[in-house]
């Protein structure tokens, strides 16, 4: 794009697409951009002579500001889909967060199932992963860690870290008060 004055408002020489698959983090999703980045701008500059700018449209722009470590608090009352993209968008920082017993546990990775319950319980556990309830739906933890410790499957962290049927997870920092 070309400069301007405001934050990225300058009209448009080049765009690419790319597909957001659903096992995207925002660490896959960060070396997908670049990698393809890379690729436009050296296009760009090979064809700069024949790129015709494109002003951006006004409506529908907006700002997005820094990630907070706050917003990385996980809130079991929200519907699974939002939680799946939510532990995605805080991978490989800051990481999803709830709490077990009063301490930290991150959640690097997850997967939506079909479950109910009480939001923030775990209500199974299928397949060495327990499943968690959501405000719709629930959520299958794939990979955990604990403070201290290293990134861990679930079937690993639950041979350290039991997590039987009916333990809740959140809490006031969790968004669970």
């Amino acid at each position: 794009m070309e400069m301007e004055p405001g934050l990225d408002t300058g009209p448009v020489l080049l765009e690419r697409r790319l597909p957001i698959l659903r096992t995207d983090t925002a660490g896959t999703l960060t070396e997908k951009l670049a990698d393809e980045g890379g690729r436009a701008i050296v296009e760009a500059l090979k064809r700069l002579h024949e790129l015709v700018p494109r002003p951006q449209p006004a409506e529908g722009v907006t700002y997005a500001s820094k990630i907070a470590k706050s917003e990385s608090a996980m809130d079991w009352r929200l519907e699974v889909g939002e939680l799946d993209r939510r532990v995605r968008a805080f991978n490989p920082v800051p990481g999803a967060e709830t709490l077990l017993d009063g301490e930290s546990l991150k959640i690097w990775e997850a997967e939506p199932v079909e479950a109910s319950g009480v939001p923030g319980t775990v209500v199974a556990v299928e397949g060495g992963r327990p499943v968690v309830a959501c405000g719709s739906g629930g959520l299958a933890l794939t990979v955990l860690q604990r403070p201290g410790s290293r990134r861990m499957g679930s079937t690993e962290f639950l041979k350290g870290r039991p997590l039987p049927i009916g333990t809740t997870l959140g809490g006031a920092r969790a968004g669970n008060a």
